[in-house]
C-alpha cells in the first residue's frame, strides 16, 4: 500500500469527519474511516489550489506596459489553446476556450506529477481519467443540445439518409459512449504503462539510465495531455457543428 503524503495526511487530519459524512451519505463507505482521503484525491486538490493561485497572481499582476512572468505564461497558453481551438472548433470557439484550456492543463500536471520520485501521478490512478472522460462527455453534449436544439441534436444521432437512422442511431450512440471508455484507457494506459517502465529500471540500474526513461515519461505526459484536448475539441467540433 502506497504511504499517505504529507498534504494527504494533512487533509485526513482536518477533514476526515465531514468527508466520511458526505461519502456515507451518497452511499459510500470508505476503507478506512480515519483516512477517506486518499493520495489521488489530495494531488488533485493541489493542482486545482495552484492552478487558482497561479491566475489570481495573474489577474493582481495584469499590466500591459509591462507584463509579469506568470502573465506572459498565461498568455501563450491562451493563444496556443485558443489558436488551436479556432482551427479545430471553428465559429465560436471562444466560449470553449476556457474549458478546453482546464483540461489541457490539469491533465498535463497531473501527468507531470509522476515524474516526481515517490509520487504516482493522479492520472494514474483510472478513476481520474474517467472522471475527466465523463465530463468531457457531459460538457460536449449538453452544447450539443444547446446550439442544435434537442430535435437537431438527435437527427445528428441518425445520420444523413433518413431511411438508414434505425441503423446509425444505436451504432452513434454506442460510438459516443465508447468515447468515455476511450479516452480514459488511453491516458491511463499510457501514464500507468510509463510510470511502471520508469519504477522498473529504477529498481535495476538506478544510476544514469532510468534518465533516459525519465525523459520518455516527460515526452509521453505532453503528448497524452495534446491528445486529449485534441480530442476533446474535436468532440466539441462534431457537437455543435450545423448540418448544411
Amino acid at each position: 500500500m502506497q504511504e499517505s503524503l504529507a498534504i494527504t495526511q494533512l487533509l485526513n487530519r482536518l477533514f476526515a469527519s465531514p468527508v466520511d459524512a458526505l461519502l456515507n451519505a451518497v452511499g459510500v463507505h470508505p476503507a478506512n474511516l480515519a483516512a477517506p482521503i486518499d493520495n489521488t484525491f489530495a494531488l488533485e486538490l493541489l493542482v486545482v489550489l495552484g492552478f487558482i493561485a497561479f491566475f489570481a497572481l495573474v489577474r493582481v499582476t495584469l499590466s500591459v506596459e509591462k507584463p509579469a512572468v506568470p502573465q506572459q505564461i498565461a498568455e501563450m497558453v491562451h493563444e496556443a489553446i485558443g489558436g488551436q481551438s479556432e482551427a479545430v472548433i471553428g465559429h465560436g470557439y471562444e466560449r470553449f476556450q476556457s474549458f478546453v484550456t482546464c483540461i489541457f492543463l490539469f491533465v498535463l500536471t497531473c501527468n507531470l506529477l509522476g515524474l516526481i520520485p515517490g509520487i504516482s501521478g493522479p492520472t494514474q490512478s483510472p478513476v481520474v481519467p474517467l472522471g475527466l472522460a465523463v465530463s468531457v462527455f457531459l460538457y460536449y453534449n449538453f452544447h450539443g443540445v444547446r446550439v442544435q436544439g434537442p430535435i437537431g441534436y438527435f437527427k445528428h444521432f441518425c445520420g444523413p439518409i433518413w431511411w438508414i437512422a434505425w441503423l446509425m442511431l444505436p451504432i452513434e450512440i454506442i460510438s459516443h459512449l465508447a468515447r468515455m471508455l476511450s479516452l480514459t484507457v488511453r491516458l491511463w494506459a499510457n501514464m500507468f504503462a510509463g510510470d511502471l517502465v520508469t519504477l522498473v529500471w529504477f529498481s535495476l540500474i538506478p544510476i544514469a539510465v532510468p534518465a533516459v526513461f525519465l525523459g520518455l515519461h516527460f515526452f509521453v505526459s505532453i503528448i497524452q495531455a495534446i491528445v486529449f484536448t485534441m480530442l476533446t475539441m474535436i468532440y466539441l467540433s462534431q457537437a455543435v457543428i450545423h448540418e448544411s
